[in-house]
């Protein structure tokens, strides 16, 4: 393979486990415990690979699982298969009145492999950073504000609130050993045709600014369904060449 061929696949994979990390994310409407979403990745119209998005009840926690996988044609070449989790006290669904105890990544993408935590303290508004595969400053405690949400409870956070078209909202993320003030743009309405049918949505934009899998590769638009449920149907961002589309193909809410 060519070393710009080459270079090109790994940002296309890199943006699949993207993409899978933005789907949480919905209007006033309540979601529901448990629920999952399945989505096709493609590029210029190939499938490229698969991701999930799951929130499941545990006892008195609630868990987010997001996870992203390459395509087997793509595997040969740049293998990827990365997973994320986020573990909350309390029922997510409606107020949201949570807190946030614990947030996992583990990532391979071709020979890169990274595994970090974040422990939360929310009495105490700390936050260990553990960097599972360094050889030294592998623990590293951080002051936090509250609240303060990981990459995946931010989306179901956002979810809860009401989005106005013209209107940003905001949300406080701990990610990259770093506090962001994100800002997710409302930016309209819209009817689109999917395999699975035609939806009204509401379309609308994060302007994620932290570093390492969360960096900026290009404009991220999300289409929610313009009802109750809000459900995530479809997801895009440009890379180099075209865009990877992220497609709504099962689940259950």
């Amino acid at each position: 393979m060519k070393k710009g061929n080459g270079m090109l696949l790994r940002i296309i994979l890199i943006c699949i486990f993207n993409l899978s990390l933005f789907m949480a994310y919905a209007s006033a409407g309540p979601f529901h415990v448990p629920e999952k979403f399945v989505y096709d990745l493609t590029w210029t119209g190939i499938k490229a690979g698969t991701a999930s998005l799951e929130l499941k009840s545990e006892g008195e926690k609630t868990k987010i699982i997001s996870r992203a996988q390459s395509a087997d044609w793509v595997s040969v070449f740049y293998t990827v298969d990365d997973r994320a989790e986020s573990i909350l006290l309390g029922d997510p669904a409606g107020s949201f009145q949570v807190k946030q105890l614990n947030y996992e990544l583990k990532t391979r993408e071709g020979k890169h492999r990274k595994h970090k935590e974040v422990i939360f303290d929310p009495y105490k508004n700390k936050g260990i950073y553990i960097d599972h595969l360094s050889k030294k400053n592998k623990e590293k405690e951080y002051d936090l504000p509250n609240p303060v949400f990981d990459p995946l409870s931010s989306f179901y956070y956002v979810r809860s609130l009401n989005l106005v078209v013209g209107k940003s909202v905001f949300v406080t993320i701990f990610d990259s050993k770093k506090v962001w003030n994100v800002e997710v743009q409302v930016l309209r309405r819209e009817k689109i045709t999917l395999p699975l049918g035609t939806f009204d949505t509401i379309v609308v934009k994060p302007l994620m600014k932290s570093e390492g899998i969360f960096s900026r590769k290009g404009d991220i638009l999300i289409w929610l369904t313009d009802d109750a449920k809000h459900i995530p149907v479809q997801m895009q961002t440009k890379v180099v060449v075209g865009s990877i589309t992220a497609t709504l193909v099962q689940g259950y809410y």
